[in-house]
């Protein structure tokens, strides 16, 4: 997390890539760093590590950004729940999908 604060580009992106095959060990300390977190950039990295995790301990958090004013902070809560793959995720997506397409 201290290389993804920097203000250097290339060593935000060095953090980024050193927690992305490790993201699911942390998903939980990632989860809580993105309630924290004001930093729009930095929160979309947060989000997109906690989905690659694939936990289902994420599954609240990205309902509740499914239909986010920020798109890329949706984006990434669609992605989630399509790598979740699970009953309930399915479930959201087609609920959401229903509602309003998701493109």
């Amino acid at each position: 997390m201290r290389l993804m604060r920097k203000r250097d580009a290339q060593l935000q992106e060095d953090g980024f890539h050193f927690l992305l095959p490790h993201a699911h060990e942390y998903v939980q300390q990632l989860i809580d760093e993105f309630s924290h977190e004001t930093d729009s950039g930095l929160r979309w990295w947060l989000l997109e590590l906690i989905a690659e995790a694939r936990d289902a301990r994420a599954f609240s958090l990205f309902l509740e950004y499914l239909h986010s004013d920020d798109r890329g902070l949706r984006v990434m809560a669609l992605h989630g729940l399509k790598l979740l793959d699970t009953k309930e995720a399915r479930r959201a997506l087609w609920e959401a999908q229903r509602d309003v397409p998701l493109k």
